[in-house]
Protein backbone atom coordinates (compact mmCIF):
# COMPACT_ATOMS: atom_id res chain seq x y z
CA UNK A 1 0.00 0.00 0.00
CA UNK A 2 1.44 3.38 -1.02
CA UNK A 3 1.81 6.28 1.36
CA UNK A 4 -0.94 8.17 -0.46
CA UNK A 5 -3.36 5.25 -0.17
CA UNK A 6 -2.48 4.74 3.49
CA UNK A 7 -3.04 8.42 4.20
CA UNK A 8 -6.40 8.28 2.38
CA UNK A 9 -7.44 5.27 4.46
CA UNK A 10 -6.45 6.91 7.77
CA UNK A 11 -8.25 10.17 6.93
CA UNK A 12 -11.34 8.26 5.84
CA UNK A 13 -11.19 6.09 8.97
CA UNK A 14 -11.03 9.13 11.25
CA UNK A 15 -13.92 10.78 9.44
CA UNK A 16 -15.99 7.59 9.63
CA UNK A 17 -15.21 7.26 13.35
CA UNK A 18 -16.41 10.83 13.91
CA UNK A 19 -19.61 10.06 12.00
CA UNK A 20 -20.10 6.92 14.09
CA UNK A 21 -19.67 8.92 17.29
CA UNK A 22 -22.32 11.42 16.19
CA UNK A 23 -24.62 8.55 15.22
CA UNK A 24 -24.09 6.95 18.63
CA UNK A 25 -25.06 10.18 20.40
CA UNK A 26 -28.22 10.55 18.28
CA UNK A 27 -29.36 6.95 18.02
CA UNK A 28 -28.60 6.26 21.67
CA UNK A 29 -31.61 8.43 22.52
CA UNK A 30 -33.78 7.94 19.43
CA UNK A 31 -33.45 4.17 19.15
CA UNK A 32 -31.71 2.90 22.28
CA UNK A 33 -34.41 3.88 24.78
CA UNK A 34 -38.12 3.33 24.21
CA UNK A 35 -40.76 4.38 26.73
CA UNK A 36 -43.43 1.78 27.41
CA UNK A 37 -46.45 1.63 29.68
CA UNK A 38 -46.45 -1.62 31.69
CA UNK A 39 -50.07 -2.78 31.66
CA UNK A 40 -49.48 -5.41 34.34
CA UNK A 41 -47.96 -2.96 36.83
CA UNK A 42 -50.80 -0.50 37.16
CA UNK A 43 -49.82 1.55 34.12
CA UNK A 44 -46.32 2.36 35.31
CA UNK A 45 -43.96 3.95 32.80
CA UNK A 46 -40.84 1.95 31.98
CA UNK A 47 -37.94 2.14 29.55
CA UNK A 48 -36.92 -0.62 27.17
CA UNK A 49 -33.23 -0.55 26.19
CA UNK A 50 -32.30 -1.68 22.66
CA UNK A 51 -28.55 -1.34 22.43
CA UNK A 52 -28.29 -4.04 19.73
CA UNK A 53 -30.34 -1.87 17.36
CA UNK A 54 -28.13 1.12 18.24
CA UNK A 55 -25.00 -0.91 17.46
CA UNK A 56 -26.40 -1.93 14.07
CA UNK A 57 -27.32 1.67 13.20
CA UNK A 58 -23.87 2.98 14.25
CA UNK A 59 -22.15 0.21 12.27
CA UNK A 60 -24.14 1.11 9.16
CA UNK A 61 -23.21 4.79 9.51
CA UNK A 62 -19.54 4.00 10.15
CA UNK A 63 -19.27 1.52 7.27
CA UNK A 64 -21.24 3.66 4.84
CA UNK A 65 -19.23 6.79 5.55
CA UNK A 66 -15.95 4.87 5.31
CA UNK A 67 -16.87 3.46 1.90
CA UNK A 68 -18.08 6.83 0.64
CA UNK A 69 -14.83 8.47 1.74
CA UNK A 70 -12.68 5.79 0.12
CA UNK A 71 -14.52 5.51 -3.18
CA UNK A 72 -16.45 8.75 -3.71
CA UNK A 73 -15.65 11.80 -1.59
CA UNK A 74 -11.90 11.75 -0.96
CA UNK A 75 -10.52 9.71 -3.86
CA UNK A 76 -9.14 11.16 -7.08
CA UNK A 77 -11.25 8.75 -9.17
CA UNK A 78 -14.76 8.53 -7.70
CA UNK A 79 -16.77 5.50 -8.71
CA UNK A 80 -19.70 7.82 -9.47
CA UNK A 81 -17.92 9.10 -12.58
CA UNK A 82 -17.56 5.53 -13.82
CA UNK A 83 -21.18 4.74 -12.95
CA UNK A 84 -22.41 7.67 -15.01
CA UNK A 85 -21.27 5.88 -18.14
CA UNK A 86 -23.76 3.08 -17.51
CA UNK A 87 -26.69 5.46 -17.01
CA UNK A 88 -28.86 6.41 -20.01
CA UNK A 89 -28.31 9.84 -21.48
CA UNK A 90 -30.67 12.70 -20.74
CA UNK A 91 -32.05 13.05 -24.29
CA UNK A 92 -33.86 9.69 -24.45
CA UNK A 93 -35.21 10.29 -20.96
CA UNK A 94 -36.45 13.74 -22.01
CA UNK A 95 -38.28 12.18 -24.96
CA UNK A 96 -39.88 9.64 -22.66
CA UNK A 97 -40.79 12.39 -20.21
CA UNK A 98 -43.35 13.98 -22.53
CA UNK A 99 -45.29 10.71 -22.58
CA UNK A 100 -45.21 10.36 -18.79
CA UNK A 101 -48.20 12.62 -18.11
CA UNK A 102 -50.59 10.85 -20.56
CA UNK A 103 -49.49 7.47 -19.21
CA UNK A 104 -50.07 8.59 -15.61
CA UNK A 105 -53.47 10.01 -16.58
CA UNK A 106 -54.64 6.83 -18.31
CA UNK A 107 -53.39 4.72 -15.41
CA UNK A 108 -55.18 6.96 -12.91
CA UNK A 109 -58.47 6.71 -14.81
CA UNK A 110 -58.48 2.91 -15.11
CA UNK A 111 -56.91 2.23 -11.69
CA UNK A 112 -60.18 1.37 -9.84
CA UNK A 113 -61.16 -1.13 -12.53
CA UNK A 114 -57.72 -2.74 -12.46
CA UNK A 115 -57.83 -3.06 -8.68
CA UNK A 116 -61.39 -4.43 -8.71
CA UNK A 117 -60.50 -7.08 -11.27
CA UNK A 118 -57.32 -8.06 -9.42
CA UNK A 119 -58.41 -7.98 -5.75
CA UNK A 120 -62.20 -7.78 -5.81
CA UNK A 121 -64.32 -5.17 -4.05
CA UNK A 122 -63.16 -6.11 -0.55
CA UNK A 123 -59.44 -6.48 -1.26
CA UNK A 124 -59.16 -3.36 -3.43
CA UNK A 125 -60.53 -0.97 -0.82
CA UNK A 126 -57.24 -0.41 1.00
CA UNK A 127 -55.46 0.30 -2.28
CA UNK A 128 -58.18 2.72 -3.37
CA UNK A 129 -57.89 4.51 -0.02
CA UNK A 130 -54.15 4.78 -0.58
CA UNK A 131 -54.73 6.09 -4.14
CA UNK A 132 -57.10 8.73 -2.74
CA UNK A 133 -54.47 9.77 -0.20
CA UNK A 134 -51.75 10.00 -2.85
CA UNK A 135 -53.96 12.03 -5.20
CA UNK A 136 -54.84 14.40 -2.35
CA UNK A 137 -51.15 15.07 -1.76
CA UNK A 138 -50.62 15.51 -5.51
CA UNK A 139 -53.26 18.25 -5.46
CA UNK A 140 -51.68 19.85 -2.39
CA UNK A 141 -48.26 19.66 -4.05
CA UNK A 142 -49.56 21.35 -7.19
CA UNK A 143 -51.15 24.08 -5.08
CA UNK A 144 -47.95 24.71 -3.11
CA UNK A 145 -45.95 24.57 -6.34
CA UNK A 146 -47.52 27.89 -7.32
CA UNK A 147 -46.09 29.57 -4.24
CA UNK A 148 -42.73 27.78 -3.97
CA UNK A 149 -41.97 26.48 -7.45
CA UNK A 150 -43.27 29.31 -9.63
CA UNK A 151 -43.16 32.39 -7.40
CA UNK A 152 -40.12 31.29 -5.34
CA UNK A 153 -41.74 32.08 -1.96
CA UNK A 154 -40.78 29.60 0.75
CA UNK A 155 -44.00 28.65 2.57
CA UNK A 156 -43.72 26.40 5.65
CA UNK A 157 -47.30 26.94 6.80
CA UNK A 158 -49.27 25.61 3.85
CA UNK A 159 -51.13 23.19 6.11
CA UNK A 160 -52.95 26.22 7.56
CA UNK A 161 -54.93 26.66 4.33
CA UNK A 162 -55.54 22.92 4.28
CA UNK A 163 -57.03 23.25 7.77
CA UNK A 164 -59.07 26.34 6.85
CA UNK A 165 -60.68 24.45 3.96
CA UNK A 166 -61.46 21.42 6.11
CA UNK A 167 -62.92 23.39 9.00
CA UNK A 168 -64.83 25.71 6.65
CA UNK A 169 -66.71 22.77 5.18
CA UNK A 170 -67.22 21.05 8.54
CA UNK A 171 -68.52 24.18 10.30
CA UNK A 172 -70.72 25.32 7.40
CA UNK A 173 -72.24 21.85 7.20
CA UNK A 174 -72.71 21.68 10.98
CA UNK A 175 -74.20 25.12 11.61
CA UNK A 176 -75.99 25.85 8.32
CA UNK A 177 -76.59 22.40 6.83
CA UNK A 178 -74.82 23.23 3.54
CA UNK A 179 -73.97 20.37 1.22
CA UNK A 180 -70.49 19.51 0.02
CA UNK A 181 -71.03 21.06 -3.40
CA UNK A 182 -71.97 24.40 -1.86
CA UNK A 183 -69.18 24.33 0.72
CA UNK A 184 -66.46 23.36 -1.79
CA UNK A 185 -66.19 26.78 -3.51
CA UNK A 186 -66.77 28.58 -0.20
CA UNK A 187 -63.90 26.66 1.42
CA UNK A 188 -61.60 27.68 -1.44
CA UNK A 189 -62.68 31.32 -1.20
CA UNK A 190 -62.15 31.43 2.57
CA UNK A 191 -58.73 29.80 2.24
CA UNK A 192 -57.76 32.32 -0.47
CA UNK A 193 -58.90 35.12 1.84
CA UNK A 194 -56.59 33.83 4.57
CA UNK A 195 -53.82 33.55 1.97
CA UNK A 196 -54.20 37.26 1.28
CA UNK A 197 -54.16 37.98 5.02
CA UNK A 198 -50.90 36.05 5.29
CA UNK A 199 -49.50 37.74 2.20
CA UNK A 200 -49.80 41.32 3.46
CA UNK A 201 -47.46 41.07 6.49
CA UNK A 202 -44.77 39.13 4.60
CA UNK A 203 -44.48 41.31 1.49
CA UNK A 204 -41.13 42.74 2.58
CA UNK A 205 -39.69 39.47 3.90
CA UNK A 206 -37.42 37.02 2.09
CA UNK A 207 -35.75 33.70 2.59
CA UNK A 208 -35.51 32.46 6.16
CA UNK A 209 -37.60 35.32 7.55
CA UNK A 210 -40.46 34.48 5.19
CA UNK A 211 -40.23 30.81 6.15
CA UNK A 212 -40.40 31.65 9.87
CA UNK A 213 -43.48 33.86 9.43
CA UNK A 214 -45.36 31.26 7.36
CA UNK A 215 -44.41 28.58 9.89
CA UNK A 216 -45.77 30.76 12.69
CA UNK A 217 -48.98 31.37 10.73
CA UNK A 218 -49.56 27.63 10.40
CA UNK A 219 -49.06 27.15 14.12
CA UNK A 220 -51.37 30.08 14.95
CA UNK A 221 -54.19 28.51 12.94
CA UNK A 222 -53.66 25.13 14.63
CA UNK A 223 -53.55 26.61 18.14
CA UNK A 224 -56.69 28.66 17.51
CA UNK A 225 -58.52 25.56 16.30
CA UNK A 226 -57.26 23.69 19.34
CA UNK A 227 -58.33 26.27 21.94
CA UNK A 228 -61.56 27.71 20.51
CA UNK A 229 -63.54 24.87 21.99
CA UNK A 230 -67.04 26.36 21.74
CA UNK A 231 -66.73 26.96 17.99
CA UNK A 232 -64.36 24.31 16.61
CA UNK A 233 -64.72 21.56 19.21
CA UNK A 234 -61.09 22.00 20.28
CA UNK A 235 -59.12 18.77 20.64
CA UNK A 236 -62.35 16.75 20.34
CA UNK A 237 -62.67 17.83 16.72
CA UNK A 238 -65.81 17.73 14.59
CA UNK A 239 -67.49 14.45 13.74
CA UNK A 240 -70.48 13.46 11.63
CA UNK A 241 -69.34 15.52 8.63
CA UNK A 242 -71.74 14.88 5.71
CA UNK A 243 -70.58 12.78 2.78
CA UNK A 244 -70.84 14.10 -0.79
CA UNK A 245 -73.64 12.89 -3.01
CA UNK A 246 -73.69 12.03 -6.70
CA UNK A 247 -75.92 14.79 -8.09
CA UNK A 248 -78.20 14.47 -5.07
CA UNK A 249 -78.12 10.66 -4.98
CA UNK A 250 -76.76 9.32 -1.70
CA UNK A 251 -74.55 6.24 -1.47
CA UNK A 252 -76.85 4.35 0.88
CA UNK A 253 -78.64 1.05 0.94
CA UNK A 254 -82.30 0.89 0.00
CA UNK A 255 -84.66 2.69 -2.38
CA UNK A 256 -83.37 5.95 -3.80
CA UNK A 257 -79.73 5.08 -3.19
CA UNK A 258 -76.99 5.06 -5.78
CA UNK A 259 -77.11 1.29 -6.34
CA UNK A 260 -80.92 1.23 -6.54
CA UNK A 261 -81.04 4.16 -8.96
CA UNK A 262 -78.62 2.57 -11.44
CA UNK A 263 -79.81 -1.00 -10.95
CA UNK A 264 -76.66 -2.21 -9.21
CA UNK A 265 -76.14 -4.47 -6.25
CA UNK A 266 -75.35 -2.40 -3.19
CA UNK A 267 -71.64 -2.26 -2.35
CA UNK A 268 -69.83 0.20 -0.09
CA UNK A 269 -66.97 0.33 -2.61
CA UNK A 270 -69.15 2.57 -4.84
CA UNK A 271 -68.63 5.52 -2.50
CA UNK A 272 -64.87 4.91 -2.37
CA UNK A 273 -64.63 4.85 -6.16
CA UNK A 274 -66.70 8.05 -6.34
CA UNK A 275 -64.38 9.77 -3.86
CA UNK A 276 -61.37 8.64 -5.88
CA UNK A 277 -62.70 10.11 -9.12
CA UNK A 278 -63.77 13.26 -7.29
CA UNK A 279 -60.28 14.01 -5.96
CA UNK A 280 -58.78 12.99 -9.31
CA UNK A 281 -60.95 15.56 -11.12
CA UNK A 282 -60.11 18.21 -8.52
CA UNK A 283 -56.38 17.49 -8.93
CA UNK A 284 -56.61 17.65 -12.73
CA UNK A 285 -58.45 20.97 -12.54
CA UNK A 286 -55.67 22.26 -10.26
CA UNK A 287 -53.06 21.18 -12.79
CA UNK A 288 -54.98 22.67 -15.74
CA UNK A 289 -55.48 26.04 -14.04
CA UNK A 290 -51.85 26.17 -12.92
CA UNK A 291 -50.50 25.43 -16.40
CA UNK A 292 -52.82 27.99 -17.98
CA UNK A 293 -51.91 30.65 -15.43
CA UNK A 294 -48.22 29.98 -15.99
CA UNK A 295 -48.57 31.10 -19.61
CA UNK A 296 -50.51 34.24 -18.71
CA UNK A 297 -48.84 37.51 -17.63
CA UNK A 298 -49.42 36.70 -13.96
CA UNK A 299 -47.58 33.38 -14.36
CA UNK A 300 -44.63 35.03 -16.09
CA UNK A 301 -44.61 37.63 -13.30
CA UNK A 302 -44.35 34.79 -10.76
CA UNK A 303 -41.33 33.35 -12.55
CA UNK A 304 -39.75 36.80 -12.88
CA UNK A 305 -40.23 37.29 -9.15
CA UNK A 306 -38.57 33.94 -8.51
CA UNK A 307 -35.56 34.78 -10.67
CA UNK A 308 -34.83 38.28 -9.34
CA UNK A 309 -37.21 40.51 -7.40
CA UNK A 310 -35.19 43.68 -8.07
CA UNK A 311 -35.18 43.04 -11.81
CA UNK A 312 -38.88 42.21 -11.56
CA UNK A 313 -39.58 45.64 -10.08
CA UNK A 314 -37.42 47.34 -12.69
CA UNK A 315 -39.68 45.87 -15.37
CA UNK A 316 -42.65 47.64 -13.82
CA UNK A 317 -44.20 44.53 -12.25
CA UNK A 318 -46.15 45.15 -9.07
CA UNK A 319 -44.48 42.66 -6.73
CA UNK A 320 -47.13 43.25 -4.06
CA UNK A 321 -49.95 42.04 -6.31
CA UNK A 322 -47.77 39.25 -7.67
CA UNK A 323 -47.04 37.83 -4.22
CA UNK A 324 -50.65 38.15 -3.12
CA UNK A 325 -51.97 36.33 -6.18
CA UNK A 326 -49.49 33.50 -5.60
CA UNK A 327 -50.43 33.15 -1.94
CA UNK A 328 -54.16 33.44 -2.65
CA UNK A 329 -54.28 30.93 -5.51
CA UNK A 330 -52.06 28.43 -3.74
CA UNK A 331 -54.20 28.76 -0.60
CA UNK A 332 -57.40 28.33 -2.62
CA UNK A 333 -56.35 24.93 -3.94
CA UNK A 334 -55.24 23.97 -0.44
CA UNK A 335 -58.73 24.89 0.78
CA UNK A 336 -60.34 22.73 -1.90
CA UNK A 337 -58.18 19.79 -0.83
CA UNK A 338 -59.03 20.44 2.82
CA UNK A 339 -62.77 20.32 2.18
CA UNK A 340 -62.33 17.01 0.38
CA UNK A 341 -60.25 15.69 3.28
CA UNK A 342 -63.06 16.60 5.70
CA UNK A 343 -65.78 14.88 3.71
CA UNK A 344 -63.63 11.80 3.09
CA UNK A 345 -62.69 11.35 6.74
CA UNK A 346 -66.02 12.35 8.25
CA UNK A 347 -64.02 13.62 11.25
CA UNK A 348 -61.36 16.30 11.64
CA UNK A 349 -59.32 17.60 14.56
CA UNK A 350 -56.34 19.96 14.93
CA UNK A 351 -54.03 16.95 15.19
CA UNK A 352 -54.54 16.34 11.46
CA UNK A 353 -52.93 19.69 10.57
CA UNK A 354 -49.55 19.72 12.28
CA UNK A 355 -46.28 21.10 10.93
CA UNK A 356 -45.22 17.67 9.70
CA UNK A 357 -47.97 17.91 7.05
CA UNK A 358 -46.49 21.14 5.71
CA UNK A 359 -43.05 19.54 5.73
CA UNK A 360 -44.29 16.54 3.75
CA UNK A 361 -46.05 18.71 1.15
CA UNK A 362 -42.99 20.95 0.79
CA UNK A 363 -40.76 17.86 0.50
CA UNK A 364 -42.97 16.57 -2.34
CA UNK A 365 -42.56 19.85 -4.22
CA UNK A 366 -38.79 20.09 -3.65
CA UNK A 367 -38.01 16.44 -4.33
CA UNK A 368 -40.17 16.41 -7.43
CA UNK A 369 -38.47 19.52 -8.78
CA UNK A 370 -39.49 23.13 -8.18
CA UNK A 371 -41.98 24.16 -10.84
CA UNK A 372 -42.35 20.64 -12.28
CA UNK A 373 -45.91 19.28 -12.35
CA UNK A 374 -45.01 15.70 -13.29
CA UNK A 375 -42.24 15.77 -10.70
CA UNK A 376 -44.82 16.43 -7.97
CA UNK A 377 -46.78 13.38 -9.12
CA UNK A 378 -43.72 11.13 -9.01
CA UNK A 379 -42.60 12.45 -5.62
CA UNK A 380 -46.09 12.03 -4.13
CA UNK A 381 -46.35 8.45 -5.37
CA UNK A 382 -42.90 7.61 -3.99
CA UNK A 383 -43.21 9.44 -0.66
CA UNK A 384 -46.85 8.79 0.24
CA UNK A 385 -47.45 5.49 -1.54
CA UNK A 386 -43.99 4.06 -0.95
CA UNK A 387 -43.99 5.25 2.66
CA UNK A 388 -46.80 2.80 3.41
CA UNK A 389 -44.35 -0.05 2.91
CA UNK A 390 -42.40 1.21 5.94
CA UNK A 391 -45.46 1.20 8.19
CA UNK A 392 -44.24 -1.99 9.85
CA UNK A 393 -41.04 -0.24 10.93
CA UNK A 394 -43.03 1.87 13.42
CA UNK A 395 -40.61 4.29 15.11
CA UNK A 396 -37.97 3.80 12.39
CA UNK A 397 -40.23 5.31 9.74
CA UNK A 398 -39.06 8.89 10.26
CA UNK A 399 -35.42 7.80 10.22
CA UNK A 400 -35.98 6.05 6.90
CA UNK A 401 -37.90 9.09 5.66
CA UNK A 402 -35.03 11.43 6.53
CA UNK A 403 -32.43 9.09 5.06
CA UNK A 404 -34.27 8.88 1.74
CA UNK A 405 -34.57 12.66 1.57
CA UNK A 406 -30.85 13.09 2.19
CA UNK A 407 -30.01 10.52 -0.50
CA UNK A 408 -32.27 12.15 -3.08
CA UNK A 409 -31.02 15.65 -2.29
CA UNK A 410 -27.40 14.52 -2.65
CA UNK A 411 -28.13 12.59 -5.83
CA UNK A 412 -30.56 15.08 -7.43
CA UNK A 413 -30.25 18.43 -5.62
CA UNK A 414 -32.62 20.09 -8.10
CA UNK A 415 -35.30 17.43 -7.74
CA UNK A 416 -36.20 14.31 -9.65
CA UNK A 417 -37.26 16.31 -12.71
CA UNK A 418 -34.36 18.71 -13.23
CA UNK A 419 -35.47 20.29 -16.51
CA UNK A 420 -37.79 23.24 -16.99
CA UNK A 421 -39.96 24.22 -19.93
CA UNK A 422 -39.93 27.99 -20.68
CA UNK A 423 -43.35 29.59 -20.46
CA UNK A 424 -42.81 31.68 -23.58
CA UNK A 425 -40.17 32.04 -26.30
CA UNK A 426 -39.23 34.90 -28.60
CA UNK A 427 -39.46 32.72 -31.71
CA UNK A 428 -42.96 31.51 -30.87
CA UNK A 429 -41.90 27.91 -31.40
CA UNK A 430 -42.11 25.21 -28.78
CA UNK A 431 -38.98 25.55 -26.67
CA UNK A 432 -36.82 22.69 -25.52
CA UNK A 433 -36.36 21.93 -21.86
CA UNK A 434 -33.49 23.71 -20.11
CA UNK A 435 -31.46 22.52 -17.17
CA UNK A 436 -32.72 23.51 -13.74
CA UNK A 437 -29.18 24.65 -12.90
CA UNK A 438 -29.93 27.73 -15.01
CA UNK A 439 -33.12 28.49 -13.06
CA UNK A 440 -33.09 30.35 -9.77
CA UNK A 441 -34.72 28.65 -6.80
CA UNK A 442 -36.03 31.93 -5.45
CA UNK A 443 -35.36 33.79 -2.22
CA UNK A 444 -38.91 34.82 -1.36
Amino acid sequence: MSAKSENLFMVSLKDAAAGGAVALALFGVLIGMKAEVASGLGGQLGIEYRWAAVAIAVAIVFGGRLLLNLFVWKTDKPVTTTAKGFLPSAKPLAKLGKYAMPVFLILAVVLPFLLMSAYGSRGSRQYLDLAILVTTYVMLGWGLNIVVGLAGLLDLGYVAFYAVGAYSYALLAQYFGFSFWICLPLAGILAAFWGIILGFPVLRLRGDYLAIVTLAFGEIIRVVLLNWYDFTGGPDGISGIPRPSFFGIEFERGPGGFADTFGLEYNSIHRIIFLYYLILIMALVTNFVTMRLRKLPVGRAWEALREDEIACRSLGINTTHTKLTAFALGAMFGGFAGSFFATRQGFISPESFTFIESAVILAIVVLGGLGSQIGVVIAAVVMIGGFEFFRGLEEYRMLVFGLLMVVIMVWKPRGLISTRMPSITLSGKKAKGISADLVQEGHG
